[in-house]
């Protein structure tokens, strides 16, 4: 008797190349670690911003949506690595895991430097309520750049945190993204 004949298509996916650990254990890593703070302050960036009522969307349009996607993008790889589906699917995931941390690196890097345009705009201008009145006025002094937005001081105040959640986000992914670098290189 013959062998049967293989599947050439059934054959033809590699195993997948995971360096990782599956389960919880992954999060005893440096880089499960990162992943957490990813989502962490990345929640926090998407919440500042909107909490600021977006008082310029043009800028901050482009925070929301790299803090919104990659808040959710993070989610779904680390419950791939949690529940163990990661193992399933046959593809590089250190390959993956290093071409999705420098994509969001390079977005949450832009999303940085927009949300920190927007905060530094607001030097030259104030909102003032005039005493024992209902009428506010506002004080503008020379707009130091091209860019210049009225924000109050709770909106200044909301966006100088976002800003420096958003740089602290795009420390993660640059720390995420050379650690997959060295992982994949191995």
């Amino acid at each position: 008797m013959s062998e049967p004949a293989t599947n050439p298509a059934a054959t033809s996916f590699p195993e997948p190349t995971i360096s990782l650990p599956l389960g919880l254990d992954v999060l005893r890593t440096y880089s499960g670690a990162l992943v957490c703070l990813e989502i962490l302050f990345g929640g926090l960036v998407w919440i500042l911003v909107a909490s600021s009522n977006v008082p310029v969307p043009l800028l901050q349009g482009w925070v929301m949506f790299v803090s919104l996607t990659t808040f959710f993008l993070s989610s779904a790889y680390l419950t791939l690595l949690i529940t163990g589906l990661a193992d399933r699917i046959n593809t590089d995931w250190n390959f993956l895991d290093v071409v999705y941390h420098f994509v969001a690196l390079l977005f949450y890097f832009a999303a940085f430097v927009l949300e920190a345009a927007t905060t530094a705009a607001n030097g030259g201008a104030y909102i003032k309520p005039l005493p024992n009145s209902t009428e506010t006025i506002m004080c503008i002094t020379y707009p130091r750049g091209n860019i210049f937005t009225v924000l109050n001081e709770k909106q200044y105040s909301i966006n100088v945190a976002a800003t420096i959640f958003a740089f602290v986000v795009t420390l993660c992914y640059s720390c995420s993204m050379v650690m997959g670098f060295k992982r994949w290189r191995v």
